[in-house]
């Protein structure tokens, strides 16, 4: 069996890979979880099904696999600081990270971000553990979208197409 790369190398490669930035959330009220994620993608159209990678020793994974549905918001640059914030950043934890940015609950019972550019509402499908990750494949029950420019995690840090 060939050894696998260290997980430093592994990390600054993968800075290189452009990604769009997504705050994954579940729960209601004080009970409300989330995150900062760009390993989100599409799995199929037919039933519609998105992925999501959730790193195993956050809050936001159990808490999914407790309220059996999550909801994707994509993100854009009006929201770098809201993904900061959903990323850890400044110390904030649990419900407290929702403050006032505009969420409501969807037709899941999952959070969603109001003013995203898209709020993908899933139903928990699948869980499955993947070294220090969980892969969630959820079940869209619900969707709603605008057009707008993407928010965009490249090399470390948040950027747009307009930047680029």
């Amino acid at each position: 069996m060939t050894p696998a790369v260290d997980a430093t190398t592994f990390r600054g490669a993968m800075r290189n890979l452009a990604g769009g930035v997504a705050i994954v959330a579940t729960g209601q009220g004080e009970a409300r979880r989330g995150l900062t994620v760009t390993a989100v993608t599409s799995v199929s159209a037919d039933p519609p099904m998105v992925l999501v990678c959730i790193n195993a020793a956050s809050g936001s994974h159990d808490a999914v696999l407790r309220h059996r549905s999550f909801s994707v918001n994509l993100l854009g640059p009006e929201h770098a600081e809201l993904a900061l914030v959903f990323a850890g950043q400044g110390g904030v934890q649990g419900a407290a990270r929702f403050g006032e940015a505009g969420w409501i609950t969807g037709e899941s019972g999952a959070p969603v971000l109001e003013n995203a550019l898209c709020g993908l509402e899933c139903v928990l499908e699948t869980h499955q553990r993947a070294g220090s990750h969980g892969i969630f494949i959820g079940r869209v029950v619900a969707a709603r979208y605008r057009c707008g420019e993407p928010l965009l995690n490249f090399q470390g840090a948040f950027r747009s197409l307009a930047a680029a």
